[in-house]
């Protein structure tokens, strides 16, 4: 079902992110991920003088190299625009991501690494979000499909994450009938 018919409004803001997934030569993986922020007015800005309609604002890059386990083997970032040249100086620390593994906790190691002066927003968004499902939506399908069809004893990692995988819903009770729960919803008086 499409969103509603908006009200009248103008324009004033993009941000556009966009990853994507490498399996490289030598077995070991590259997820890039870039985002930019572009505005549709032109304004004052005290480190570049003044931002033009259209330009970016933000256009930063990361790539992050990691093995199968999705733990990460080299990590760098690039501030190709910013609102200030203090900005960019940040990048080097990725590096300090090397050995992180991508998965439970993964959100509170990079605030750790990367957490508020130690790093930036706008990066550590894209990292922790958009970057991190990319290599997981990257490396484990292929990852299945090498290994075959699961034990089917064995629970998947992937129910109750969300409605679809829900243990009382119809996707579970098909695909996993085994782990299928009927729901525990009380009964109307």
């Amino acid at each position: 079902m499409p969103l509603s018919k908006p009200a009248p409004r103008q324009h004033l803001h993009t941000r556009d992110i966009k990853c994507m997934g490498f399996q490289r030569d030598d077995g070991l993986w590259d997820i890039e991920g870039s985002i930019t922020d572009t505005k549709t007015y032109s304004f004052e800005n005290m480190s570049r003088g003044g931002i033009a309609s259209g330009e970016h604002i933000h256009h930063m890059l990361i790539r992050l190299t990691i093995d199968t386990d999705m733990v990460i083997q080299n990590a760098e970032a690039s501030t190709e625009s910013s609102p200030y040249g203090v900005c960019s100086t940040i990048t080097g620390a990725f590096a300090d991501l090397k050995g992180v593994k991508i998965g439970a906790g993964w959100r509170r190691e990079v605030a750790r690494v990367m957490g508020r002066t130690a790093g930036c927003t706008h990066l550590r968004d894209l990292l922790s979000g958009p970057v991190a499902v990319t290599a997981y939506q990257t490396i484990i399908p292929k990852r299945r499909r090498e290994k075959g069809r699961p034990d089917p004893s064995e629970r998947p990692a992937v129910l109750n994450t969300c409605i679809a995988y829900a243990e009382d819903g119809p996707i579970v009770k098909q695909r996993w009938p085994d782990f299928f729960q009927e729901s525990a919803e009380p009964e109307n008086p």
